[in-house]
């Protein structure tokens, strides 16, 4: 019975308490988050330039679509449109913001519902101007066949702009206040939208904002990536094609 007892002792003596097991755990803990933390950060990075690539990939589409049709792609309106502008044809568009087309535009490869997708796999949206000349062809200047010729260089205005915020959105502060066409990803945190990030989402904006990214700021949080087709890249482009005179 001694022996026993001893031996009793001696193992509860060896062993962990509650408190010391949770403190192990803890630790554990740290060193654990302490190394993913550099991982995700890496991950977020590798997203990052993949969104990026992609919309350069747009806009290298959308400026051959042009040079091939003689006018830029409507959007398409929802992600059920199966990556379709509409209307197909082009002319007045059904939304001036939406979902870029990219099986009009012929982009591979896509999302199962004919889309280009970012780094985080939402879908990369895309505005195109609808300002409309009074003139023959009837319809938008820009997504109307052979319209931009028709109307000539001088007299064409393309009128989306792009600021930092809207708290500070002048023409003294614009990136640009006559892009033809704006090409963005929502970033990760979507559907989680600050006041800007939702501003970017209406289906009428012609105003865009493209900030750096930030968790809390005075419109708050904010990661998109936004993009855009200057005039006069697209009238060079239509230019070496034949399709602006």
């Amino acid at each position: 019975m001694k022996n026993l007892a001893n031996s009793e002792i001696k193992y509860s003596q060896s062993g962990f308490s509650l408190v010391e097991m949770a403190i192990v755990l803890v630790i554990l803990g740290f060193i654990i988050a302490a190394l993913l933390l550099p991982l995700q950060a890496q991950r977020d990075q590798n997203f990052k330039v993949q969104t990026e690539n992609a919309l350069v990939i747009a806009q290298k589409a959308l400026l051959g679509y042009a040079q091939t049709r003689g006018r830029l792609p409507c959007p398409a309106p929802v992600v059920s449109s199966n990556g379709l502008e509409d209307p197909l044809g082009g002319g007045v568009c059904s939304v001036k913001t939406g979902y870029l087309p990219a099986t009009t535009l012929g982009l591979q490869p896509t999302s199962s519902t004919g889309l280009l997708v970012d780094g985080w796999n939402n879908p990369i949206r895309y505005a195109v101007t609808q300002v409309a000349t009074a003139m023959i062809p009837v319809g938008a200047d820009f997504t109307t066949t052979n319209k931009a010729n028709n109307v000539g260089l001088t007299a064409l205005a393309p009128d989306l702009r792009v600021c930092n915020d809207s708290a500070a959105c002048s023409a003294s502060t614009y990136l640009i206040n006559n892009a033809v066409a704006v090409i963005f990803s929502t970033g990760k945190n979507f559907p989680s939208a600050g006041v800007d990030e939702t501003a970017n989402l209406s289906t009428t904006a012609t105003t865009f904002y493209s900030r750096v990214p930030s968790v809390t700021a005075a419109n708050g949080e904010f990661d998109d990536i936004v993009a855009w087709v200057s005039p006069f890249v697209l009238y060079n482009a239509m230019l070496q094609s034949g399709q602006i005179h």
